[in-house]
């Protein structure tokens, strides 16, 4: 595995998947700021929340550029991205149900399907964007 490769697109997918939250809000979703999440939550500057969320992206690419990718059985390479940015997702969904649940985040305000919705299009976009990454012959490839 080329591990610059898997940094580089994890970067990339997380960059798509904050531009869909934040344009989520103009498509009914609550405000999504990652970065001011995991900062609340941990108590450290805003720049520090977001630095937490690209590190967050770029190990979930390595773990997809490791090998995980060739286990989802999906032949389509987008579609097998997509599969793994609903995994993400699912994960995701469970260890902040589980920080709740341990007084680590406040409940959540306003529509939380809603919220779900918008984190479930950012993660497919994250999900996309990883797989494509992957899959072109751009010279990040050599990395």
């Amino acid at each position: 595995m080329k591990y610059g490769s898997a940094i580089v697109a994890g970067i990339v997918a997380t960059l798509a998947m904050t531009g869909v939250m934040f344009l989520a809000p103009f498509l009914g979703a609550p405000k999504m700021n990652v970065g001011e999440m995991l900062s609340g939550m941990t108590g450290t500057p805003l720049a520090a929340g977001w630095i937490m969320h690209f590190m967050i992206g770029c190990f979930f690419a390595v773990i997809y550029a490791g090998g995980v990718n060739n286990l989802i059985p999906i032949d389509q390479n987008m579609a097998r991205g997509m599969v793994y940015g609903l995994l993400v997702f699912l994960f995701a969904q469970a260890a902040m149900a589980m920080m709740r649940s341990m007084g680590f985040m406040p409940a959540m305000d306003g529509d939380v399907m809603k919220a779900m919705g918008g984190s479930l299009l950012g993660h497919l976009a994250y999900g996309y964007a990883l797989s494509y990454f992957f899959q072109s012959k751009t010279v990040v490839n050599t990395l």
